[in-house]
């Protein structure tokens, strides 16, 4: 699991409540993000310019376990983790729930799974190039603008009660909000 915290919070009617939840920092998610980008980027580089697939099949790879470990380690122990969380260190966490991140590294680990098959199995071309940039799409989403489709995505399961919701769900940009639109 991830830091498991009790926390003072706003609620939306302005007053403070204790809340404890599985958490992790939005800086260092963040961070991890803009990091990962930034390896898929030169990989995909050299995919689309040189048709050099190699660093795109170590990229997949290693995305692959680092997903991997977030999901069930928490992004606390991941590699890119551990470098993410140096760098973001000298700013104040800020804490969101674990649930909707772990869902959205979930998804990227079902990814991350996909191009290492199709690159390792020798397929060239448009398919990993495109899986790719939809990936970099995401993290800079995630980066750079600090939306996680991952996260909107699981908070529409909560609502459409696919799932349960499991706990105090606290996000960065307001997602986890309840539908004040629904009966």
């Amino acid at each position: 699991m991830q830091v498991s915290l009790i926390r003072t919070a706003t609620d939306p009617s302005g007053g403070a409540t204790n809340w404890r939840a599985a958490a992790v920092d939005e800086n260092t998610v963040r961070a991890a993000a803009g990091l990962t980008m930034v390896m898929g980027a030169v990989a995909f580089s050299y995919a689309y310019f040189a048709k050099q697939y190699v660093p795109l099949q170590v990229t997949a790879s290693l995305f692959f376990v680092e997903f991997l470990i977030r999901v069930t380690a928490g992004i606390r122990y991941s590699p890119v983790g551990v470098i993410a969380r140096a760098i973001a260190s000298s700013r104040p966490p800020e804490w969101v729930s674990a649930q909707p991140k772990r869902f959205a590294w979930t998804l990227g680990l079902a990814m991350a799974f996909a191009m290492t098959v199709i690159t390792n199995a020798g397929i060239r071309g448009w398919l990993p190039r495109t899986i790719c940039l939809i990936c970099l799409m995401l993290m800079w989403m995630e980066s750079v603008l600090g939306l996680c489709l991952g996260c909107k995505l699981h908070n529409l399961i909560v609502r459409w009660g696919w799932t349960r919701k499991h706990g105090v769900r606290l996000c960065a940009d307001g997602s986890c909000e309840p539908d004040r639109t629904r009966g």
